[in-house]
């Protein structure tokens, strides 16, 4: 093992100062010793709160990455920019952690991957809900075959009224869209991981903008401006893959429905299924009698990966990546698998747009 890591991060949002930092102030191995933002007020608020008196503060990302001392950089930035800065920072020598998704478009997140390859450092992608109890477990019970051939699964981001009105998630400009890709790329990474499939055939999408308009509509954050809501309310994908399996991506911000649920995912096998509906159930046939099995995290015991008893999806994720990079050992979260993630949504987007299936060639 190395010394302690030195971390810069960029993009001191709500996502930067509530996930990211929070969690690695906790690491031993680490320093957050450079914070950037375009805004400098929010970047000296947060080396004040996790930094110390020799931290940097910057407005742009490119001084930052001229600090050879800088080992990591964390991107916290809005989507449109993933891409950009992430590059820019692989090709300064440092390993990068980027917020989901990892781009706006498919030619972006490849290029992202390919630059971690030219360069030779760890890249990996803040899908955090991996690393919940739930999620570690039941991936377990898929890796050692519990669950059989999984041939079909749906992936699920449901909210009934819980549109983010704060920041620019509402612009299509900067984000690329909306419920789709920034919830529905959770449920979609928890779908692929579980059934280890990353080998899309074909997506048919629907992308709808119906409840945007509606001034003073009841929301958990407040009415939304309609006038800024540019991307879409709902979204839905049909997803083949090469094996046969299938994939129903539903995805939501805002939907007259009591079916609410959120980085969530159903798995159907020859051997058994699984889902998260209410807590996490197993179910299967056993001595001729047809069984169901529901998990207690009370005492939060994984199996896959050890957990401290207090420790958040987001502790686990901060440190089991700050030891991959300590240790040389590959991310939980491979860039190859968050490409294939971002390469459905976009095809979602493109089968919508243009009302026709879109089909890969890998």
């Amino acid at each position: 093992m190395t010394d302690k890591l030195r971390i810069g991060i960029v993009g001191l949002g709500g996502i930067g100062t509530s996930k990211h930092l929070p969690s690695l102030s906790k690491l031993a191995h680490i320093e957050v010793i450079a914070f950037c933002d375009i805004i400098e007020e929010k970047a000296l608020k947060a080396a004040k709160d996790y930094g110390s008196e020799s931290s940097t503060v910057y407005t742009d990302y490119r001084k930052m990455l001229e600090d050879r001392t800088i080992d990591v950089v964390h991107v916290c930035t809005p989507n449109s920019s993933h891409a950009e800065i992430t590059i820019a920072a692989l090709e300064a020598g440092k390993h990068v952690m980027c917020e989901k998704p990892m781009a706006i478009t498919s030619t972006d997140a490849r290029n992202m991957l390919e630059a971690s390859k030219r360069t030779g450092k760890k890249l990996t992608i803040g899908y955090q809900n991996r690393y919940r109890p739930d999620s570690l477990f039941l991936k377990n019970l898929c890796s050692i075959g519990n669950l059989g051939e999984i041939y079909l699964a749906k992936a699920l981001a449901i909210r009934r009224r819980a549109v983010p009105t704060w920041g620019v998630f509402l612009e299509k400009e900067l984000q690329g869209g909306g419920p789709l890709i920034d919830i529905g790329t959770h449920a979609l990474d928890l779908t692929l991981w579980m059934m280890d499939n990353y080998k899309p055939v074909s997506v048919t999408g629907s992308v709808f903008h119906k409840l945007a308009g509606r001034e003073n509509a009841a929301n958990l954050w407040g009415p939304w401006d309609t006038k800024k809501f540019t991307v879409e309310d709902s979204a839905i994908g049909f997803i083949k893959m090469e094996n046969g399996a299938t994939i129903t991506l539903e995805s939501s911000w805002a939907l007259n429905t009591m079916d609410v649920r959120e980085a969530k995912t159903v798995l159907c096998g020859t051997e058994g299924g699984a889902d998260m509906d209410d807590g996490l159930r197993i179910n299967g046939e056993q001595m001729g009698r047809l069984y169901e099995h529901k998990v207690s995290f009370e005492r939060g015991a994984v199996v896959f990966y050890a957990a401290a008893a207090d420790e958040s999806p987001a502790d686990l994720e901060a440190r089991l990546w700050i030891e991959c990079i300590l240790n040389d050992t590959e991310p939980l979260v491979k860039p190859e698998q968050a490409l294939v993630v971002s390469e459905i949504l976009e095809a979602v987007y493109q089968s919508a747009a243009t009302e026709k299936t879109i089909y890969f060639n890998h």
